[in-house]
């Protein structure tokens, strides 16, 4: 599994913070102690309006999209020549299962078109709002918690209307600052080739994670915003993305808190999400990987929060650290 490296982690938890024995040993613990998560923890997830893009219900193809906004017609798009703006963006009926164009893994029925030209966006947050109406219907509200981190999800099946090699598609979490401008909080680009594409009857998941939100980030506790948007160079704008089953999911970052000594031996406490089933290890250098620190315990966290005992601490310098078991 990939480990995220301890030194990083160490970094954005703090400081180390020493603690002492009642025989003086020093116990150096960094604050919230030292995470080693080598795969995503158990996530619960958060509705996002239309996600499947199942409004309108159409028979064919309807270039209304409900919940959310589309980005305004730039300046350089000429109507006259290339056609309606709000006609690039859209959602469409998929073909029965016996036509060989059918996608096989669309949630629902319907899925979302979105030209691969410059500026062509469509974003849903808090204030959006989309259509024909003049206020937002404030149908998506989630927030970025502090202590959580966020996952978007999004299938994705580039190579339509002969979409060049190279064309460009980026996914984002969003928030909006004091003056309603949307800040990126994290992004990913789907590039469009054969090899990633090589048909257009499965959707492919792209995904986009965000560090776990402290309570200094600018994001913290922002409404949560989402944009699916074509960042195509002009010399490559052709074609159209297929996109279906937007999926947001949010997860509690595990926390090493309370520590003490009880007894003679060493206790900390660990809150995460619960039922994850977690490897406890040590080490005396925090630079080293977790994977080669020494085994404490495998432990499930049945109710989300568990207290973790080190029996024989003998060591004068140790860290702690946990990540989630295979």
């Amino acid at each position: 599994m990939k480990e995220i490296a301890l030194e990083t982690l160490i970094g954005r938890a703090g400081a180390a913070v020493p603690l002492f024995a009642p025989t003086a040993l020093p116990r150096v613990l960094p604050a919230a102690l030292a995470l080693g998560i080598a795969s995503p923890l158990l996530a619960g997830s958060i509705y996002v309006p239309n996600g499947s893009f199942e409004s309108p219900a159409t028979p064919f193809v309807d270039t209304r999209v409900d919940f959310w906004q589309k980005s305004p017609k730039p300046f350089w798009f000429d109507e006259g020549t290339l056609g309606p703006w709000d006609q690039l963006t859209g959602v469409f009926l998929n073909v029965p299962p016996s036509d060989p164009r059918y996608i096989d893994n669309c949630d629902g029925s319907q899925a979302l078109f979105l030209f691969a030209s410059p500026d062509v966006a469509l974003f849903q947050d808090y204030e959006t709002v989309h259509g024909t109406n003049t206020a937002p219907s404030h149908a998506f509200d989630a927030r970025f918690e502090v202590g959580k981190s966020y996952t978007l999800t999004v299938g994705v099946i580039g190579g339509g209307g002969n979409m060049n090699t190279g064309a460009t598609l980026r996914l984002s979490l969003y928030y909006r600052d004091g003056a309603s401008n949307r800040v990126t909080v994290a992004s990913t680009i789907v590039t469009n080739s054969a090899a990633l594409f090589s048909n257009m009857t499965h959707f492919v998941d792209f995904t986009v994670k965000t560090p776990a939100v402290r309570a200094g980030d600018p994001w913290a506790g922002r409404h949560i915003g989402i944009e699916l948007a074509s960042t195509v160079d002009f010399a490559l704008a052709a074609g159209y993305w297929d996109i279906d089953h937007v999926r947001l999911t949010e997860t509690r970052e595990p926390v090493l808190s309370a520590p003490a000594f009880v007894n003679g031996q060493f206790q900390f406490t660990l809150r995460s999400e619960p039922g994850v089933r977690f490897e406890v290890g040590y080490g005396e250098d925090p630079a080293q990987p977790i994977a080669n620190w020494s085994a404490l315990t495998l432990l499930t966290n049945t109710t989300g929060t568990a207290v973790v005992t080190d029996p024989a601490p003998a060591a004068s310098r140790r860290f702690y650290g946990v990540r989630q078991a295979p």
